[in-house]
């Protein structure tokens, strides 16, 4: 039984991490679908998932709070995750979402907050902005949010969400930082079908690495760089871009099912 005090994060695949912050158990971008195909409705565009989630719904179950991101893309809400949410005890993400999801779920614009009571005290969630592509573009992919916790002797940790942006990361270190850990989706998602070959969707290795050295002393742990055939960076290509960024005693990768202390 994991201490209520303690601060652990699981990595169940993909976008999806268990965490557990101040006695409650929060879940980031549930997705619990086997490998397979996820068409995108009202387009020809088909995502590809590759491996299945290291644990399954019943296995992270019960869960206090979901932190979405977004609600309108398979790899961050598949048909299984969706399906989990009515389970949690509640969910956070962009108004939009929120609007089409109904229930337990409410939605924040960036830099608005949710309080939560955990069995070791009060938790505040902050929701902070995300850029889901380039300047140009990223409005037309929909709205996206990360999120900060804090909370009395608790770590802060920022959750990135599917951002692609230094730029907005460095805007959110000098806002609501420092941060002892940092969770960034960090797979250089691309989807060139749509938005062509040159647009990251979100932080790919290099960029990830610049986005640690402006978050230090924070521990980065990177997720949403496997499991899906859009993802161009891999956990490998993380790693370098880390040792050649002079950050990488501050990377701490896991795998599937791993589970670490913060």
């Amino acid at each position: 039984m994991t201490n209520p005090a303690s601060t652990t994060v699981q990595l169940i695949g993909g976008p999806t991490a268990l965490l557990t912050y101040g006695g409650l158990r929060i879940l980031t971008d549930p997705t619990f679908d086997p490998p397979g195909d996820h068409p995108r409705p009202g387009s020809d565009l088909v995502l590809h998932k590759l491996t299945g989630p290291a644990a399954g719904p019943g296995d992270v179950l019960p869960v206090d709070l979901v932190l979405l991101s977004h609600d309108h893309h398979s790899d961050n809400l598949d048909d299984a995750g969706r399906e989990l949410l009515g389970r949690a005890a509640s969910v956070l993400t962009t108004t939009a979402a929120a609007e089409r999801l109904g229930g337990n779920a409410v939605g924040l614009e960036p830099d608005q907050t949710a309080d939560l009571e955990g069995p070791s005290g009060a938790v505040q969630i902050t929701a902070v902005q995300a850029q889901h592509g380039s300047p140009e573009m990223f409005e037309q992919n929909g709205p996206v949010l990360g999120f900060v916790l804090r909370g009395d002797e608790l770590p802060t940790i920022y959750v990135s969400g599917d951002n692609a942006s230094v730029d907005v990361v460095r805007e959110i270190a000098t806002e609501h930082g420092p941060f002892d850990a940092a969770i960034l989706f960090a797979g250089g998602a691309q989807v060139p079908e749509l938005w062509g070959d040159d647009v990251l969707l979100t932080l790919d290795a290099r960029r990830a690495a610049e986005a640690a050295a402006l978050l230090a002393p924070a521990t980065i742990i990177p997720v949403h760089h496997e499991g899906w055939a859009h993802l161009t960076s891999s956990p490998d290509d993380l790693e370098r871009a880390f040792v050649d960024a002079g950050v990488a005693d501050r990377l701490r990768r896991l795998g599937p099912g791993e589970r670490a202390k913060l």
